[in-house]
């Protein structure tokens, strides 16, 4: 089991992308997704996640407010719609499961991760 993270390109500070996250070989719904991004030379970091059994989400600081994640369970996708995108949002950005979202923002016990998908923003 893997995920196939896309969506990822070049966009203008201030732009938008739509990223997603498809699932090889099990059903999305029934495990807690988190979106993390690592920047170059950096660790992983939690962005936002969206729980399993009640759909609670959680977002980083530097991102609430112009991110949003969600759930389409009939695709087997979970999205994390970005807006006014800032140059420091420039990452590969891979989603992950294992953990509970309480756990959102550190990379330790999270797992099948993707190759990831890069974004960048320009000035």
């Amino acid at each position: 089991e893997q995920f196939v993270e896309s969506g990822g390109g070049l966009v203008q500070s201030g732009g938008s992308l739509r990223l997603s996250c498809a699932a090889s070989g099990f059903t999305l719904d029934k495990y807690p997704i988190n979106w993390f991004r690592q920047h170059p030379g950096k660790e992983r970091e939690g962005v936002s996640c969206i729980d399993s059994s009640d759909g609670n989400t959680y977002y980083a600081d530097s991102v609430k407010g112009r991110f949003t994640i969600s759930r389409d369970n009939a695709k087997n996708t979970v999205y994390l719609q970005m807006n006014n995108l800032k140059l420091e949002d420039t990452a590969v950005y891979y989603c992950a499961t294992g953990l509970p979202c309480l756990y959102f923002s550190d990379s330790a016990g999270w797992g099948y991760w993707g190759q990831g998908t890069q974004v960048t923003v320009s000035s």
